[in-house]
């Protein structure tokens, strides 16, 4: 993870600053964030993720940042970094592992009657996109039956 100020403003005796945030984690997925910092408390303005982050990793992100952004403010850090290690989206198997995994949750809500792309989604935390690109990694992997009969 990385902080750097973007600016600041005074008004009298009280400071609202602004920063950048990047959290980069192993397997690729990045986070950028404009925050802000105002009377003690941090704020998100904009937030950009590849792959675009589930609600749960939303919901956590504000704790994830929270302690190195104060820390980069000069104010006490509140949080430790361990926040980092847990992320909300599970990790997921590349490779053919991971698209027999797709093929399985694939499979599993075709007979359990629910949206199988949705389920994907689900599963990975990633956005339909993207799902849709695992799931015909995996329809080419030959987990899948095709999509339309060849002529």
């Amino acid at each position: 993870m990385s902080v750097w100020p973007a600016w600041e403003v005074w008004e009298g005796e009280d400071a609202t600053s602004w920063f950048h945030v990047r959290l980069a984690f192993g397997d690729g997925a990045q986070v950028d964030v404009l925050a802000v910092v105002a009377g003690g408390c941090a704020s998100l303005e904009d937030v950009r993720a590849k792959p675009a982050l589930s609600l749960d990793d939303l919901a956590a992100l504000g704790s994830w940042i929270e302690g190195p952004l104060l820390e980069a403010c000069g104010a006490p850090p509140s949080v430790a970094a361990e926040q980092l290690a847990s992320r909300a989206r599970p990790s997921w198997p590349r490779g053919m592992e991971g698209r027999w995994l797709i093929a399985q949750e694939y499979r599993a809500a075709q007979e359990g009657g629910v949206d199988p792309v949705l389920a994907v989604m689900c599963a990975t935390g990633h956005s339909r996109r993207k799902s849709l690109r695992l799931i015909s990694q995996a329809r080419d992997a030959g987990f899948l039956t095709p999509r339309h009969a060849r002529r």
